[in-house]
């Protein structure tokens, strides 16, 4: 059986030469089927990713109209941001009379494309998804277009997928942030971004080039990384410090990488602003929670989480035709608090 096809009950009774009843109970750890038999099902339902349709089921049963369920796909839940979208879905999701089931995929390629077929074999109405760092082929979103489940994407979208997608205007956004460190005298700005094969990091970073370029400043490379954690900015910083010519700012594509390239600055007897700028992307909880506090673009996670929730519904409804893309930016904006001059 390949990969494309999701496997039922009645797939596994015939593999295993039982009934689909007995299949359904060994499932379900029902005492009438002995534990040796149970086990055996279990086993080989779990090695072909086989996920009980545990909605499709008591639609079946109940003989009503199908449940109003939306899939939604986070790449992780800690993230201010995603959190954020997510109460934006679930606000819009409610007020139309649907409910959310939630995944994280925890950046991994493998659990996204399980999180899809689970969702797919749960009979979801449809699903709203941030696609994970790490993934780069498509065929699992093709195949729920392929089967007429509408696929809106958020934040980190899919080029390589025709379908709707709802995301905050990250070029302008960093263009902002650089030309507002720039007016305010820095001379050697440093950027800490996210890879360049994602929509969201080639954005970003264009943004910041080509402030540096209307500006009239070069792009350096020494002065170009590839970080997006906090973790990583503290390993990177105290190293790019010491270059014989230092950046006097920063511009980091996320607020938890500019909180740890200030933190690494601190403990390096730099003071902020004074001697290095620093500039963030999210406006969560925490770019107020550090001394001094982040300047930052504002992303307006509840606002992109109303809008994917909206289209994906109307499609549903048929407000909005199935086959027809919608592409929704939400604007951002410069939030200017202590670690800029």
């Amino acid at each position: 059986m390949s990969d494309s096809t999701s496997i039922t009950m009645k797939d596994i009774a015939r593999d295993l030469g039982v009934s689909v009843a007995t299949v359904s109970r060994a499932l379900k750890d029902s005492p009438r089927i002995s534990a040796e038999k149970r086990e055996e099902i279990k086993r080989y339902a779990r090695e072909h990713n086989f996920f009980p349709n545990i909605i499709a089921e008591s639609l079946r049963k109940s003989k009503v109209q199908p449940i109003k369920i939306i899939g939604v796909i986070i790449p992780q839940l800690n993230h201010f941001y995603f959190s954020s979208i997510l109460s934006g879905i679930e606000e819009e999701a409610s007020l139309r009379g649907y409910r959310l089931m939630v995944a994280q995929s925890q950046e991994n390629y493998e659990n996204e494309v399980n999180i899809c077929r689970a969702f797919s074999e749960s009979k979801v109405c449809g699903i709203i998804v941030s696609q994970a760092k790490n993934t780069a082929k498509y065929d699992h979103f093709q195949r729920l277009i392929d089967q007429g489940v509408p696929l809106v994407f958020y934040d980190r979208i899919s080029t390589g997928v025709n379908a709707s997608r709802v995301v905050v205007d990250d070029y302008m956004g960093a263009y902002a942030a650089v030309t507002h460190l720039i007016e305010t005298g820095c001379k050697r700005i440093a950027y800490y971004g996210t890879s360049l094969t994602m929509e969201i990091g080639k954005n970003r970073y264009n943004g910041y080039r080509d402030a540096l370029l209307k500006h009239g400043m070069q792009p350096d490379d020494q002065l170009i990384k590839n970080c997006d954690n906090r973790a990583d900015a503290e390993t990177i910083t105290p190293d790019v410090m010491r270059l014989p010519q230092p950046p006097d700012a920063f511009f980091a594509v996320n607020d938890d990488t500019a909180i740890g390239i200030l933190y690494s600055c601190k403990r390096m007897g730099f003071h902020i602003p004074e001697d290095v700028s620093i500039c963030g992307f999210t406006n969560g909880q925490r770019a107020i929670a550090c001394d001094p506090m982040l300047t930052t673009v504002e992303q307006r996670g509840i606002r992109v989480g109303e809008e994917a929730a909206s289209i994906l519904i109307d499609q549903v409804e048929g407000t909005l035709p199935k086959d027809k893309v919608e592409k929704r930016v939400v604007r951002t904006r410069l939030i200017i608090r202590g670690t800029t001059r």
